[in-house]
């Protein structure tokens, strides 16, 4: 029997960012009014989520420059981990560095091979202020320093590199906003 709301269930699904908005090459601010208003964020960040069928949504891929996202992603062997973090700080990404398949809500229908670790470790606090630490394996732990290079300005096309770089970067130039995006 669940005893907690499935998050996201309240919330009001909002506008997502796509590359070339500035909000996404920012880095974001630190959280430091805790209360309803990030509660309410952190509801419409997952209700945004969901609807965008994603994994992870950083707050400022919703044009809110401030240091919190959310997840429901699961790891190599199909744990789901569902939560948010506030002002997370990535402080570990070790292991094995595996080049794997990406995406993200702000690049809509494109994916390219990225490299990530296959371990990391991310601290921060939850929306009441209580600390917390999350540690992922896999592709939660893609997601998890997805999610956090989000929050410090950058996108996983700047660390796509090479042949299959230039290959994004050409098909982000044949997408309505993607012409835009490369300019700046």
């Amino acid at each position: 029997m669940r005893q907690r709301p499935i998050p996201g269930t309240t919330g009001l699904v909002r506008t997502m960012s796509l590359l070339g908005d500035p909000v996404l090459r920012s880095a974001c601010a630190e959280v430091t009014e805790f209360g309803p208003e990030l509660d309410r964020l952190i509801e419409d960040m997952f209700a945004t989520m969901y609807a965008a069928e994603g994994v992870g949504l950083a707050a400022n891929q919703i044009g809110v420059g401030q240091r919190v996202f959310v997840y429901d992603c699961p790891d190599d062997e199909d744990v789901r981990h569902v939560g948010h973090i506030v002002n997370p700080r990535l402080v570990t990404a070790d292991g094995d560095e595996f080049l794997g398949p990406e995406g993200c809500l702000s690049l809509p229908g494109l994916e390219a091979g990225t490299p990530r670790f296959d371990h990391a470790v991310v601290e921060g606090v939850t929306s009441d202020g209580a600390a917390v630490r999350i540690s992922g394996t896999g592709f939660f732990a893609r997601c998890l320093q997805h999610e956090c290079d989000h929050l410090d300005g950058t996108v996983y096309a700047d660390r796509v590199t090479g042949l299959r770089g230039r290959r994004l970067r050409r098909a982000i130039r044949k997408t309505s906003w993607g012409a835009e995006a490369l300019r700046g």
